[in-house]
């Protein structure tokens, strides 16, 4: 890759000493939970392809142990619990619009 094409290497949280050092930090941060997010709903589409009953997409059960542990790993943290939990509850529900989309877009 071009050298001066190559993003910066983040510092921590722990090494930053201005504004900019914890900017690049997010940014950096930011593009890897994107890619993770990619991974996450790579399982998404997997789910839709393995189950046969589009009526197991929306599972509340599995979506409120999902958000549960999050609140409760973000507590562990030290973390806004609630404000982690809203996040998962939006991360669920879009997973389950792709997964839905998806479902219908594979059988077609």
């Amino acid at each position: 890759m071009n050298e001066a094409l190559k993003e910066p290497e983040a510092k921590t949280p722990e090494e930053c000493k201005d504004m900019t050092d914890v900017r690049a930090g997010v940014d950096a941060l930011d593009r890897e939970l994107v890619a993770l997010l990619s991974t996450r709903f790579g399982y998404m589409r997997a789910a839709a392809r393995i189950k046969e009953d589009r009526d197991t997409v929306r599972d509340e059960t599995r979506k409120a142990a999902v958000v549960d542990a999050a609140r409760r790993t973000a507590e562990l943290r030290g973390l806004p619990a609630e404000a982690i939990a809203d996040i998962w509850d939006r991360l669920v529900e879009a997973s389950i619009a792709y997964e839905m989309t998806e479902w219908d877009r594979v059988r077609g």
